[in-house]
């Protein structure tokens, strides 16, 4: 049984074991985002996203502001 809440990804779908209350053992602790890029996330999302996805997004907006 898993210790923590299993989520949906808010991105993509994906099942993800939510691990906000140990963020450093969560999933999502791999993708290291700089304060812009936490909040061009933060505009468009308001839940848990993947690893995966939140590696898209950062990508996504550096390729935007270096356009």
């Amino acid at each position: 049984m898993a210790k923590h809440e299993i989520i949906p990804c808010e991105r993509c779908g994906t099942p993800i074991e939510c691990k906000a209350n140990s963020y450093t053992k969560c999933q999502c602790s791999v993708v290291h985002l700089d304060l812009n890029e936490v909040q061009y996330i933060s505009e468009n999302y308001e839940s848990c996203l993947c690893a995966a996805c939140l590696f898209a997004l950062q990508q996504e907006y550096r390729d935007t502001i270096g356009s």
